[in-house]
């Protein structure tokens, strides 16, 4: 936040014009696409959010809505409250460090993407090599798109991005205090 003082940003923070909870998915999509054309057109825009995670893809669009009403001037900062969990994070990463909160006794959860496919190889040997390479592409541009986000939210913090991809497969959980010691978000209201 531009200089002010504590009283003034927390203030700010406790009064979001949007607020979401729940699965990160296409009905918060559009509750979020709601909230945003009913919110003030001017002034800083808070965004309160709570998940347990959902479509990663979703969270990048809503991010991706948002970089764009940065990129017009527009001061959009993210509250996180109780849990920011999974495609929270990925939402959350969109956002610059110093416009990221969280709530006293919010955690966040980093993990790597899942993905849960059966393969039934049947016909041309040729065909079954071309439905086996299509399924490497997927996985390996979808490791592509979350090593972005992963360099995305630690960006400008103490976390570097081999640490997070070492930690992440055993499901990352990082508590309010922790991730503002180690620079994540800005800090903890």
């Amino acid at each position: 936040m531009p200089t002010i003082d504590e009283d003034t940003r927390n203030l700010i923070l406790s009064s979001p014009q949007l607020r979401l909870i729940g699965s990160v998915d296409e009905a918060m999509y559009a509750e979020f696409r709601n909230q945003l054309s009913a919110a003030p057109g001017d002034g800083p825009l808070v965004i309160a959010l709570t998940t347990l995670g959902g479509n990663p893809e979703v969270a990048r669009a809503m991010g991706d809505d948002l970089r764009l009403l940065r990129d017009a001037g527009r001061e959009i900062y993210s509250l996180g409250k109780a849990a920011v969990y999974s495609a929270g994070a990925t939402f959350m990463a969109s956002f610059p460090i110093a416009n990221r909160f969280l709530a006293d006794g919010c955690s966040l959860l980093l993990h790597e993407r899942q993905i849960a496919k059966s393969i039934n190889l049947s016909g041309p040997l040729r065909s079954c090599t071309a439905q086996l390479k299509a399924a490497l592409n997927e996985i390996e541009h979808s490791i592509h798109i979350e090593e972005q986000g992963f360099r995305a939210i630690v960006d400008g913090s103490d976390v570097d991005f081999e640490e997070l991809r070492e930690k992440a497969p055993d499901n990352w959980y990082i508590d309010c205090n922790e991730a503002e010691e180690r620079g994540l978000i800005a800090g903890v209201i």
